[in-house]
């Protein structure tokens, strides 16, 4: 049998439906961010990344890499195993205790990654609550519905941060059956919010347990950076709080923080962090560096939100149809996916400027759009070549401007 044949037509689907997703060899440089090299295949340009999850650069910062290179001298490079096998090496304990804190939860338990902390986290806990009920916000990340799935129970989809279709749903279940409540803090193709606060009197009246992600908020908002719950008083309302590491905090990693008993039982049944390989010491030592430095300085959040505004202005200026958003989050709408990763191409090749298309599954077909992500280290006049690249190639490629183009939506 020739198996080739069945991987040659997956592929092809994919090329046929414009979803074929091709990845730039970038090279970040320490001290240049947002500035990198583009290994492309004429040989090496110089490149501006418009796109990064590095929301405020903390993966360049002194006080990150300094951390991260004195443990890896100390400590070596590896963890060694699973917890499991070689124990909790202690920059990992340091992490925990410091994520804690950060949310004013008793425990936490890192994960490898923040979709590993989802897709783990929630089939546990699902799993250890008999007969769990799971209702799930519309746009949820797929990391969370395959922690759904994986957990076996029954799901219920909400529509997306509709508060009366929630409670709807909330009183038609048996009052006495465990419920869970699914949501992000901050959605991050759109940038919209949760309304966190009415969520939590709807999870207290029903007798729910809340889950909520928090991974494009963390480091972002709130006093000491501990995201939207945080930033609207709701942090101790909330069950479990799931974040990352590999965002605003610019390293690798994810997270749950919880009262003690619920990070025990999911340390104790969860496949997903018993048969795993824990993260090194290195990367430990950096995350918690980045973690209390974000607790204590405003600067970067401060400069993160003013850029975005810049951003969001600059470009609606210049007519370009930016996507309603209130936080960083600067989606501008495209609604096709070839001429999407058209855009995407000619900024590179034609402007150096690196903005990777956001197409299905990740956002519905016809709401295709680039997904802008401003930094700290963006300056003005990196905004102002963006606003005039994008102006040329929307017109190079024929791409409506402003309200026309938003009201194809």
């Amino acid at each position: 049998m020739d198996y080739s044949q069945f991987f040659s037509a997956a592929l092809n689907r994919l090329h046929d439906e414009r979803r074929y997703r091709v990845f730039a060899d970038l090279e970040r440089i320490a001290g240049r961010f947002p500035h990198a090299v583009w290994h492309s295949p004429r040989g090496e340009r110089n490149v501006v990344i418009w796109c990064s999850n590095d929301y405020l650069g903390m993966g360049q910062h002194p006080k990150v890499v300094g951390a991260m290179v004195e443990s890896a001298t100390r400590s070596g490079t590896g963890a060694g195993g699973t917890r499991n096998i070689a124990g909790n090496n202690h920059s990992l304990i340091q992490l925990e205790q410091e994520l804690a804190d950060l949310h004013g939860k008793d425990s936490a338990l890192v994960f490898t990654s923040g979709y590993v902390s989802n897709q783990t986290g929630i089939s546990t806990l699902a799993k250890l609550l008999p007969n769990c009920l799971i209702l799930s916000d519309a746009l949820n990340h797929n990391s969370m519905i395959e922690g759904i799935r994986q957990s076996g129970c029954e799901r219920i989809v909400f529509r997306h941060n509709d508060l009366g279709h929630l409670e709807e749903l909330l009183r038609a279940a048996d009052p006495d059956r465990p419920k869970l409540i699914v949501c992000e803090s901050l959605y991050s193709m759109d940038g919209d919010v949760a309304p966190l606060a009415a969520i939590c009197d709807l999870a207290e009246r029903y007798g729910a347990l809340t889950y909520v992600d928090e991974v494009h908020a963390v480091g972002m908002y709130g006093p000491r950076g501990a995201g939207i719950a945080e930033r609207d008083a709701v942090m101790d309302r909330i069950d479990v709080i799931e974040g990352t590491l590999a965002k605003a905090f610019g390293c690798l990693g994810g997270y749950i923080a919880a009262r003690a008993d619920i990070i025990d039982a999911v340390r104790s049944y969860a496949p997903g962090f018993i048969f795993t390989t824990a993260l090194p010491p290195s990367i430990c030592s950096a995350a918690t560096a980045a973690i209390r430095h974000l607790k204590t300085s405003q600067w970067e959040r401060e400069r993160h939100q003013d850029r975005a505004a810049r951003v969001k202005a600059i470009l609606q200026a210049a007519g370009l149809p930016v996507m309603a958003s209130d936080t960083h989050i600067v989606p501008v709408f495209v609604g096709e996916p070839e001429r999407c990763k058209r855009a995407s191409d000619l900024l590179l090749e034609d402007h150096g400027i690196y903005i990777q298309p956001i197409n299905y599954p990740t956002v519905p077909k016809g709401a295709e759009r680039l997904r802008v992500t401003p930094s700290p280290y963006h300056d003005d006049v990196l905004i102002d070549r963006l606003a005039e690249a994008m102006v040329q190639v929307w017109e190079k490629l024929g791409l409506p401007l402003g309200a026309k183009a938003l009201a194809a939506e």
